[in-house]
């Protein structure tokens, strides 16, 4: 994988090649695909390389799953991702690899030899402004990851904002050379908490059917921990925006170890900072 990877992104035919890849017509042609019954052959040389233990899943034998993608978005047992429910911690919304910035000067993702504003993630420069001085959470998912994602916090969410892009892989050679959460489809809303103020929880779609399913469309009352959405097959990314007055509150061994170039890995429902 990691082969192609570099070819598709390191190489002038590959970088062709890879135009009709991340098309939204390819995208949801293999999304088809993995939905029909033809792909569960997938499932079990899947399983096997990513070293996924059922035995954790409310469905335990493989040929309980109609499809790939329904083995893809598994569910898991009812107490194997306890969600702590301290209103003095923030929590993770999902299993992942985790990231840490500092927001400052309306720059904002540092990911490798790029970075990336606010302004152009969200599409606006006046919500964009409202977490200059604040913290983006990061959090990547890999194949082998849990991929399904809760509510980070309480409070009333607003209507979802999906933006199309391109779909292109989360994986870090792909980081080096395009401007990934840019050019990726996403979808956020911002929700408005009596704990950590007004904060953005967002999905980021990955190449070919990194597809979103966000449950809840419209604005409504949600409850940190409920689970709000899952990823269809691909590597994806949630990014959490939390503001100037609350960034304190996020760990600063986070940041330390990111400006480090080190992920720290999380679950589902677990504290990663203490207020």
């Amino acid at each position: 994988m990691a082969n192609i990877l570099k070819y598709l992104y390191g190489s002038y035919t590959g970088r062709f090649i890879l135009t009709g890849l991340t098309n939204r017509n390819v995208s949801k042609a293999a999304g088809l695909y993995l939905d029909s019954y033809l792909s569960k052959p997938l499932i079990y040389p899947f399983a096997k390389k990513n070293n996924i233990d059922l035995s954790i899943c409310k469905r335990e034998k493989i040929y309980q799953y109609k499809n790939f993608n329904d083995f893809f978005t598994r569910e898991l047992k009812d107490n194997e991702r306890p969600v702590n429910m301290d209103p003095n911690c923030l929590i993770a919304p999902c299993d992942g690899l985790l990231s840490a910035y500092r927001i400052t000067e309306g720059l904002v993702i540092p990911v490798k030899q790029s970075c990336y504003r606010i302004k152009a993630l969200l599409h606006s420069s006046e919500l964009a402004k409202e977490f200059n001085g604040g913290i983006a959470l990061v959090y990547r998912l890999c194949v082998n990851h849990y991929h399904r994602y809760v509510y980070v916090e309480s409070g009333i969410k607003g209507h979802n904002h999906f933006i199309n892009g391109v779909l292109h892989t989360v994986r870090p050679i792909a980081l080096r050379t395009r401007p990934v959460f840019i050019e990726n489809c996403r979808e956020f809303t911002v929700i408005k908490t009596p704990n950590m103020g007004k904060m953005v929880q967002m999905e980021v779609g990955a190449m070919l059917v990194g597809k979103i399913d966000n449950y809840d469309l419209q604005m409504k009352k949600v409850s940190r921990g409920k689970e709000k959405g899952r990823f269809l097959y691909g590597g994806s990314t949630i990014i959490v925006l939390v503001d100037e007055e609350h960034a304190k509150y996020v760990d600063p061994r986070l940041l330390k170890a990111t400006i480090h170039r080190k992920e720290t890995p999380v679950r589902l429902g677990q504290s990663i900072s203490r207020i």
